[in-house]
């Protein structure tokens, strides 16, 4: 009995999916057909059409998950340890030194590099 419920419920988020995912593309479409309305009452109704298209996805199994993903996702950013102005200025300082330290070797690598080719081609002075 709950495998039948299951199949008729992915039978109905399914249709609820497309439905959201016509309406969607129904209000982006007016979006541009409107053209020669006010950029603000555009907006306004295409907000409007997408938050009921996500309210409808949300009805489904699948918007459950997508929310209950960007909630988890929101709570382990939370717990993250950003580092301090400081911290970060510190660190950016170190990486343009290490850059122009590996610059000015590759270039002096590059310049001795050179003297040995022209010095055996036969180029040189």
């Amino acid at each position: 009995m709950n495998a039948k419920t299951e199949v008729e419920g992915s039978g109905l988020d399914t249709a609820k999916l497309t439905v959201a995912i016509v309406l969607l593309l129904a209000g982006i479409g007016a979006f541009y057909q409107f053209e020669g309305y006010s950029i603000l009452l555009r907006v306004l109704g295409l907000l409007v059409v997408g938050s009921a298209a996500l309210g409808i996805a949300y009805q489904t199994r699948v918007g459950r998950l997508a929310w209950g993903f960007v909630q988890a996702s929101r709570a382990e950013v939370r717990k993250v340890v950003w580092p301090t102005r400081q911290e970060t200025v510190q660190t950016t300082l170190v990486v343009f030194v290490m850059v122009l330290v590996m610059g000015i070797m590759l270039w002096l690598f590059d310049l001795m590099l050179m003297t040995i080719v022209r010095a055996l081609t036969g180029h040189g002075a």
